[in-house]
């Protein structure tokens, strides 16, 4: 066999660590947040349980494998040759699209990549095969659409089912449990715990343990297999027992236990069901390298693929799990992922990543019309006992923690249990956006959701499907052209794509950013957090009074390259405020106690001027790039004349900010203030100066237009600018 061959194999399992490294960093909070937010346990503990689960789940995993080896095509048409360059394409086009998806912040899903990317590299390599290598099958005979329809359906089918069975049981569980459900747990606690574990262990032995070689085929196995009734309710009456026992005997919170099994089974369902995506290719070229040793790789068929693969690959599935636990002790992302996001919980008020949809706003009107109709028809009695169970904690009542231990329970073992069943069928399902979706119908189901973030949701939503269908477009398109190119491009086009994909992989690892957003409360009580907070804006004052004089003379020089940087600093300044405002500001304010609220106005005002004054400032180097790349004219000798007095007078009343607000001369801020009125006039006349006259040609008009634009918008920015100067006075103590 030549050396090719192994190298490839050799990228494939480079390019498999790296995506399961990522893959478990993007979603290990899928199954640790909702443990580690309502207190289940400490951290380290929620992640051990998690890491058991993991381990289990990679060794049962085998059954998925089959989606990487022979459900999207038939390799009995194939060669070893083809299939090593099919599997290949399928991993370089998953890096190169989860890179670019990265970049263009767009939603996506690994699973829907390695369907898709299977299905097009099989296509690709088909069109190959029929075509030059004349082989008597037409293209359609390689691929198997029925399993790869099924597959697909189950993907998109999920989102719709796991939203409706989060809403329905979530629903059930608050009308039966309430949301004081301490007194209620303490009679039926036993039956909830009981029949959550029996849940998981059902979907643990019957549909974990029958992909696992070790185990199925078993007589033990199969006796229980013919016995799966009586063998569950003695596993009900197990736990009921268990539960009743450490509930009452031992004072155990057997609802925490709830939430804890819950993560290993979400854990467990991750690892079955998601490890396909990242080492399922490799898997499947390395039994194909097994199965063609001694043989000639350009004729002999790969049959053998559409058989259960060797027990010995066991060994490399668990070592999968444990490469995946270590990512969850080690990984800096994913704790900072999980403390993110966690936090964005308890401010609730982070900004919404998706706007409005007309679908979206349709569904939210249909909904909120059918409840009013219901609430119509409804005898009151009925409505208001249902509406006694719903009702909220009051704010003595809340704990502190950021999730219900009731919501937490269901969406962890609604999730996995999904998610089990999918991996028993060897559907490979989107597990982030199956949480996710059992998430959200919980949370409509508990009454979580405002009518102010509906809309937004249910874009987010639609979006999100919206991504897949892209993503599946893309995943096709993508791996049928790299097939292509290894199959036309030979050994050179094989060192092409490995190229790009170790070059992607480096900046990915090493030149990359992470961009997950640091939310860092200003503490309201500390001055010297209020002090640094203030600095921090009278900074950021200091930009835009550099960025705009630097634009104007830029505008005079008409120097479009020198325009062009001052745009891209305009807005990288936008960015930086936005995150203050998201990550630092609104978390900030919506955990304001009521003793500092005017000190909570004062960060407000400060922060809302500062947006104001930068999106004037982004609005001028706007228009001057604007007018600048369309090759017009630049503004006239008068213009630019009266354009530099009023910047000299600007930078000279913000001259040294920063440092009087640090030696409190409230009286320089002061005589700086006095100016305004001054500088007010000094606008007015310029601006009668340059009305526009109709009689002028143009050019000239253009030119007037700009400068009226620069006049108003550089007015609007001094005066937010002068503006903050004030509240920033008051938040340094002088009132």
């Amino acid at each position: 066999m030549d050396a090719i061959y192994y190298v490839i194999l050799g990228m494939l399992a480079v390019l498999s660590v790296s995506g399961l490294i990522v893959g478990v960093s993007n979603d290990a909070c899928n199954f640790l947040n909702s443990a580690v937010g309502c207190r289940a346990a400490k951290r380290n503990v929620v992640v051990t349980i998690a890491s058991v689960g993991v381990v289990l789940g990679a060794s049962f995993s085998s059954g998925m494998m089959g989606v990487a080896r022979h459900d999207m095509f038939d390799p009995s048409l194939f060669t070893f040759h083809d299939v090593m360059l099919l599997y290949l394409a399928v991993m370089v086009a998953n890096i190169i699209l989860m890179e670019i998806f990265y970049v263009l912040r767009l939603p996506t899903s690994t699973t829907v990549v390695l369907v898709f990317a299977l299905l097009g590299a099989g296509l690709g390599t088909a069109l190959y095969d029929s075509t030059l290598a004349g082989r008597a099958h037409a293209i359609a005979d390689y691929i198997r659409a029925g399993k790869a329809f099924t597959i697909v359906m189950a993907i998109f089918g999920s989102v719709a089912c796991a939203f409706v069975m989060g809403s329905a049981v979530m629903w059930v569980s608050r009308l039966v449990l309430t949301f004081r459900y301490a007194r209620m747990y303490r009679y039926i606690g036993p039956l909830w715990c009981g029949t959550a574990f029996t849940c998981i262990t059902y979907f643990a032995i019957f549909k974990g343990l029958a992909n696992s070689p070790l185990v199925a085929g078993t007589p033990t196995f199969e006796m229980l297999k013919a016995n799966v009734v009586p063998f569950m309710c003695c596993a009900f009456l197990f736990w009921v027992v268990v539960a009743a026992f450490l509930q009452y005997v031992c004072r155990v919170n057997t609802l925490r236990l709830t939430v804890l099994g819950g993560s290993f089974s979400l854990a467990l369902s991750f690892a079955g069901n998601d490890l396909v995506n990242f080492i399922g290719p490799f898997m499947a070229a390395l039994s194909s390298v097994r199965d063609c040793t001694g043989h000639d790789p350009q004729t002999f068929m790969m049959s053998s693929l559409n058989e259960a693969g060797s027990p010995a690959d066991m060994i490399y599935l668990i070592l999968a799990g444990f490469i995946m636990v270590g990512v969850l002790f080690f990984s800096k992302r994913i704790q900072k992922i999980s403390q993110t996001e966690l936090k964005l919980s308890a401010a609730n008020t982070s900004k919404e990543r998706f706007g409005s949809s007309p679908p979206a706003r349709m569904l939210v009107r249909g909904t909120i019309n059918t409840v009013r109709f219901i609430e119509k028809i409804s005898p009151k009695r009925l409505a208001d006992f249902v509406g006694s169970r719903f009702a909220p904690l009051t704010p003595e009542e809340e704990t502190g923690a950021l999730y219900d231990q009731v919501r937490a329970s269901v969406n962890l073992t609604i999730a996995a249990v999904l998610i089990s069943i999918a991996t028993s069928y060897g559907w490979p399902l989107s597990t982030t956006y199956v949480t996710f979706m059992v998430a959200m119908g919980s949370s409509l189901a508990d009454r979580a959701w405002g009518r102010d973030s509906a809309v937004y949701r249910i874009t987010g939503v639609l979006t999100v499907v919206g991504g897949w269908f892209l993503t599946a477009f893309a995943a096709t398109g993508m791996a049928f052209g790299i097939a292509l190119a290894m199959a036309y491009g030979g050994v050179w086009g094989v060192v092409g794509m490995m190229a790009i994909a170790l070059g992607l992989l480096i900046k990915s690892f090493f030149f990359g950013t992470d961009d997950a957003p640091e939310i860092s409360l200003i503490d309201v009580k500390n001055d010297a957090s209020i002090r640094d907070y203030g600095l921090q804006a009278s900074g950021h004052l200091g930009r835009m009074v550099g960025i705009y004089k630097a634009m104007v003379k830029a505008l005079l020089q008409e120097d479009r390259d020198s325009l062009k940087r001052l745009r891209k600093k305009a807005r990288s300044l936008h960015r930086d405020l936005e995150n203050i405002d998201e990550n630092e500001v609104q978390p900030t304010l919506a955990q304001l106690p009521r003793e500092y609220a005017e000190r909570g106005q004062l960060i407000y005002r400060i922060d809302h001027i500062s947006m104001a004054a930068c999106e004037r400032l982004l609005a001028l180097v706007k228009a001057a790039y604007t007018h600048i790349d369309n090759n017009h004219a630049g503004l006239n000798e008068a213009q630019g004349r009266d354009l530099l007095a009023l910047v000299d007078k600007i930078g000279r009343f913000f001259p040294n900010l920063t440092d009087m607000l640090k030696a409190g001369d409230y009286a320089g801020i002061k005589a700086m203030l006095e100016t305004v009125d001054k500088l007010g006039d000094d606008f007015a006349d310029c601006i009668k100066r340059h009305l526009v006259v109709g009689g002028e040609d143009e050019g000239g008009l253009r030119n007037s237009i700009l400068y009226l634009t620069l006049l108003n918008e550089t007015r609007a920015m001094v005066s937010h600018a002068f503006a903050l100067i004030r509240r920033l006075t008051e938040l340094f103590g002088e009132k």
